[in-house]
């Protein structure tokens, strides 16, 4: 071999793939613009981060995703998606249990009575809301494969405790610590979800996670009614109670599991299941979305947050979201057991229909938001829908099919969450520290709501009418229905302003290229 002779070093197959299909260049906008393409979201996105390359809405992956990583993505469904799923099955058993548990026995046993129902739902929002406000700080700072995982475990010891109750005073004191215990969940895994999955992978991903709330609202009803009919009366305890014995056997041991297979976020990747060259997978996916990495908070982010559209438009966009349906307040039960005609088995087992249908729902919104790539037709859809129920149940003097009707497609109303939370994942990707700021500021303004429109709109003793309730409510929908445009508007205006960004980097990368080049061709010459 020759002295002068260069050796081209090996190329990772992983690395080539890369530099084939991820290239820096930027394709330019065409010359005319038709109006429709103000709908189309990925309308700038697409000419930088697929090149400008047809979308296929029947692909799981994305045409661009290398072989590892799409092996890479199937371990983050396995493990991360899964994960999700399983535990927010278990809080919403734990969460919606007290429902069940009021109209099986719980409300003669304690002596219950006006606004006890609604003044312990409440009761678990204020904990939740309490217990918010420190994430705001410590999401982008603490492990997560060991925040999750632990809240599960403490939100079951104090579900179990619920056994022990013996008046309402206590009742709502365990509400308020199993609130606290559930409060930074929901958005702590929204954020992991951001951390992990691009835009067109994350509604999908939330979606299944979501599923994990219609399932424990099935659950819940089948549980209650399979413990009440074996369970009453053994050791002395009535059927309510054994309800929160089982849920906390049931939570408890998955919180642990979570130790081991919950991964956290690719910064502070812990996971056995998990290796370097998958975090190196993750880097270069969040390059290519525009996702950033931790920063540390700093002053700039809450002065950026209270001088940005941000923090009003999402905020509102998400109280308006939570205040869309009245199915946490258990209007479908309460009329169940208004009609007298349904024993208390049977009661909690045709409670089970309406989330049991919301699986469906959630299927429809959240896999349409992905496939179709259209998250304010879904969002939309799924709102239009829940709006003609509340009009029925409103105006409630209709024949009772239509009653049936109406309770049977209320949780459309929350079947779009996921793909709410995560648009709001995608809007806010380009600073992590400020996506986590916002993320909890909207969850904890949106729940905080919830603790007085209930008082006002759902109490107790308007049970099954709740006229005020289903009117607010269909008011709510109307109006998230047309916020949903102006977070259109302001979102496209700022992937307008980014693809710009990238294409002046671009530029400005091929000038510094073309000098270099000629440079060298100069010394070349001479």
């Amino acid at each position: 071999m020759s002295a002068t002779t260069k050796v081209t070093p090996a190329i990772d197959a992983e690395e080539a793939w890369t530099d084939e299909k991820h290239s820096h260049s930027v394709k330019l906008l065409p010359t005319k613009r038709p109006w429709y393409k103000f709908f189309d979201e990925y309308e700038y996105r697409d000419l930088y981060e697929r090149n400008g390359l047809a979308h296929k809405w029947y692909h799981w992956f994305d045409e661009n995703d290398s072989p590892d990583e799409r092996r890479y993505i199937l371990k983050l469904d396995l493990l991360i998606t899964t994960y999700c799923l399983v535990s927010y099955w278990v809080k919403n058993l734990d969460q919606t249990n007290i429902t069940n548990a009021y109209t099986s026995g719980m409300q003669e046993e304690l002596n219950l009575q006006g606004n006890a129902l609604v003044d312990m739902q409440v009761m678990y929002n204020v904990g939740c809301v309490v217990t918010q406000l420190p994430f705001l700080y410590l999401f982008p700072k603490v492990r997560m494969n060991i925040l999750i995982p632990g809240l599960d475990i403490v939100w079951g010891l104090f579900t179990l405790a619920q056994y022990r109750a013996t008046n309402k005073a206590q009742m709502m004191a365990y509400r308020f610590l199993i609130g606290c215990a559930e409060g930074p969940f929901f958005p702590g895994v929204h954020y992991v979800l951001g951390a992990w999955f691009k835009s067109h992978e994350i509604q999908r991903r939330g979606g299944i996670f979501y599923m994990g709330l219609m399932l424990g609202s099935t659950t819940a009803g089948l549980l209650q009614a399979a413990v009440f009919k074996n369970l009453n009366g053994i050791n002395g305890l009535s059927g309510w109670r054994w309800m929160f014995i089982v849920d906390s056997i049931i939570t408890i041991p998955i919180g642990i599991l979570g130790f081991f297979i919950w991964p956290g976020t690719p910064d502070k990747l812990h996971s056995f299941f998990f290796t370097q060259k998958d975090a190196e997978i993750a880097n270069r996916r969040a390059e290519r979305n525009g996702t950033s990495k931790p920063k540390g908070f700093r002053f700039e982010v809450l002065k950026r947050a209270l001088t940005s559209w941000h923090l009003p438009v999402l905020v509102v966009w998400d109280v308006l979201f939570w205040n869309s349906s009245g199915q946490s307040y258990g209007v479908f039960l309460l009329w169940l057991k208004s009609l007298n005609r349904y024993s208390v088995v049977l009661r909690n087992n045709l409670s089970a229909i309406p989330p049991a249908l919301g699986v469906l729902y959630i299927f429809i919104v959240c896999f349409g938001a992905d496939i179709f790539r259209s998250r304010w037709f879904f969002l939309c859809l799924a709102q239009t829908i829940n709006w003609i129920n509340l009009v029925i149940l409103a105006v409630w003097n209709v024949p009772e099919s239509a009653k049936w009707f109406a309770f049977m497609v209320q949780y459309f109303s929350i079947s779009m969450s996921s793909v709410l939370y995560g648009w709001a994942n995608d809007i806010l990707r380009h600073d992590d520290e400020y996506r986590s700021l916002i993320l909890i500021a909207m969850n904890v303004v949106a729940q905080q709501s919830t603790i007085w429109t209930p008082l006002i709109f759902w109490q107790t003793v308007d049970a099954p009418r709740y006229l005020k309730g289903f009117s607010f409510a269909g008011t709510v929908a109307f109006s998230l229905v047309l916020w949903t445009f102006v977070v259109l508007y302001f979102f496209k205006r700022d992937e307008r302003k980014y693809y710009f960004e990238r294409l002046q980097e671009v530029d400005t990368s091929e000038s510094a290229t073309s000098e270099d080049d000629l440079g060298r061709g100069l010394k070349s010459e001479d």
